[in-house]
């Protein structure tokens, strides 16, 4: 009887310990579908063909970068990135599409020192805030500016360009890209440190420049390295200096400016992805990894370093902390030199 009382009371018992950790499995199940349910979800991305605008003309340097890049990122996230150039106002046009483009992922935009850097400090009036509306992805790519002049001028370096400019002021003129783009800040920023003056004359997108300046039609043109070496190495134009810390690969035997005799008037042409403000974050994560992949490419680096492009590929703070340095250079190159939009 004793064995049996036993038996009965290591039944009940477990009975109750069983029921008691069916209670507990069932809250725990019930907590884990609710947090499921609370979790909002991921959506899938990309859903359809991404829109990569490009604020400037086809065939310049910012353009050739992004035709490098982007066949990468089609295969990367399997749907097709279709290159948009939308020229206008010194990159201002494309760059206002993008700000105001749903945040998600499909409208991409090529930024630049020029768009990004430099044009919030030229112009009072612009329709975006290049860090409220936009958020950063990653820094594809650096260049030098070239210091292009027509074959026929006599100056044969820049001491020589500055001393020309200031036996017969006014008659030399310094195409850019479009006011508020790089290559025009380049050329206002060599001007400060110079002490001379030239005539600008901007256009939309560098190549429309390049071709006045091989017609002879402008006499000088600070301008990419990428789009401007088939025109330097067929002898079309002239070369005098680059304007980065050292020396470019392409071109070796030209002097950087610092060399030349100009220390300050360094300049560096950057590209980089943006997204309009409020894009995922999974989102960017995605792009960040597909554009530092594709930058990684021997194909991609090969093409962007023979004309005299460094691929970055860095993080998006990283890119963020960088724009906003070269927004507090900018500032002070167009309080200093007087710049204006035209």
């Amino acid at each position: 009887m004793k064995r049996r009382a036993i038996r009965e009371h290591c039944s009940r018992n477990t009975l109750r310990f069983l029921r008691a950790t069916l209670c507990l499995a069932g809250v725990i199940v019930h907590a884990t579908s609710a947090c499921a349910a609370a979790a909002p979800a991921v959506s899938a991305y990309p859903t359809r063909p991404i829109r990569f605008i490009v604020p400037n003309g086809a065939g310049g340097t910012t353009d050739l970068v992004a035709r490098a890049v982007a066949p990468k990122i089609a295969d990367r996230l399997g749907q097709q990135v279709v290159i948009d150039n939308r020229p206008g106002s010194g990159g201002i046009v494309g760059t206002e599409i993008v700000a105001k483009a749903a945040p998600d992922g499909h409208t991409l935009l090529m930024g630049t020192i020029g768009n990004i850097a430099i044009s919030p400090a030229l112009y009072r009036k612009l329709g975006y805030d290049p860090l409220r509306d936009f958020a950063p992805v990653t820094q594809l790519a650096s260049a030098a500016y070239m210091l292009l002049v027509h074959p026929a001028l006599s100056a044969k370096s820049p001491k020589e360009l500055v001393a020309l400019a200031k036996a017969k002021p006014g008659t030399l003129n310094v195409g850019s890209a479009g006011s508020g783009t790089g290559s025009h800040l380049t050329g206002e920023l060599f001007q400060s440190v110079a002490g001379v003056k030239f005539t600008h004359v901007p256009y939309k997108g560098s190549n429309p420049g390049l071709t006045d300046l091989i017609a002879g039609q402008l006499q000088l043109f600070f301008n990419g390295i990428p789009s401007s070496m088939p025109h330097y190495r067929s002898g079309r134009l002239r070369a005098l200096a680059v304007t980065t810390p050292a020396r470019v690969a392409p071109a070796p035997e030209l002097p950087t400016m610092d060399e030349a005799g100009f220390p300050g008037a360094q300049s560096t042409s950057w590209t980089g992805i943006l997204v309009p403000a409020g894009t995922p974050a999974h989102v960017v994560a995605t792009l960040n990894t597909a554009f530092v992949q594709a930058l990684q490419f021997p194909e991609v680096i090969a093409r962007l370093t023979a004309d005299g492009a460094v691929p970055v590929g860095n993080s998006a703070a990283a890119f963020d902390a960088y724009i906003k340095s070269e927004l507090v250079k900018w500032a002070r190159v167009v309080k200093t030199s007087g710049a204006v939009a035209q």
